[in-house]
């Protein structure tokens, strides 16, 4: 007898947030659905995890049927947690987000959504991390729905590559105007950041980060031109962050 498909719904947004509640409906159907998601926005916070002070874990009835629990901690945090404290098994699939705002390019080094991923990967779970290029916190999550259910049907099924998960951006289109999923690498591109400075009602200096989003990088094979060009990306992310290909030329710098 096939043991039930278990699969965690994990995110940075919030246990509250809209795209969690859209990830949720989209992968319900297949299988036992357990979230385990932060207390409050964990946007921007990386791979971090908690080690200078406790973590609270509360079950919360939030969806219909699903088991929910609110974490303190970060996307990572979260996912810890989940593993070794509420399933007490590795889960069949882990799903992220999903996410308001992209996580193409160089965003997927800052991103809670694709770090929650990460940590699970980093275990040994099929991981998948979502995102909607929209920020609006009322964005139609109907058509990212569509991509989410067929992702995960199919990792389900076939599962992923050893030490590798995916990154899924979708475009802010609506489901018959996106022409499809495309396999892509990740563009070359970053934030040209600068400090906004500011004074506080005492005078004291304050600064908040402001930029822009700048990619050169206009290949065709790359997640931003998928994203630009109506279909929906997906890069295979790895954890391993060695530069293989320039292992003979750094041996030749240092020890030749």
């Amino acid at each position: 007898m096939n043991q039930e498909k278990l699969i965690l719904v994990v995110n940075d947004d919030g246990v509250t947030a809209p795209g969690i509640k859209a990830l949720v409906e989209a992968v319900s159907h297949l299988g036992r659905v357990i979230v385990v998601a932060p207390d409050a926005p964990q946007s921007g916070m990386g791979h971090a995890i908690t080690i200078g002070s406790p973590l609270r874990l509360e079950k919360v009835d939030l969806f219909k049927g699903i088991e929910t629990y609110q974490c303190s901690g970060t996307p990572a945090d979260c996912v810890k947690l989940a593993i070794d404290k509420v399933l007490h098994r590795k889960p069949d699939l882990c799903v992220s987000g999903i996410n308001h705002g992209s996580n193409a390019s160089i965003n997927v080094i800052y991103s809670g959504t694709m770090s929650a991923a990460i940590e699970a990967a980093i275990d040994g779970i099929p991981s998948v991390g979502f995102s909607l290029l929209d920020y609006d916190f009322d964005a139609d999550f109907s058509a990212s729905k569509h991509f989410v259910t067929k992702v995960a049907e199919r990792v389900l099924q076939h599962g992923l590559p050893l030490n590798s998960l995916l990154n899924v951006n979708i475009p802010k289109l609506n489901l018959n105007e996106i022409k499809g999923m495309k396999v892509c690498r990740q563009a070359y591109a970053n934030w040209v950041e600068e400090f906004d400075e500011r004074r506080d009602p005492r005078g004291k200096k304050y600064f908040w980060l402001t930029g822009k989003f700048e990619s050169n990088d206009k290949a065709e094979d790359t997640d931003e031109w998928a994203l630009a060009n109506g279909f929906v990306s997906v890069v295979p992310v790895q954890f391993d962050l060695t530069a293989h290909q320039h292992i003979a030329a750094i041996t030749k710098i240092l020890i030749d």
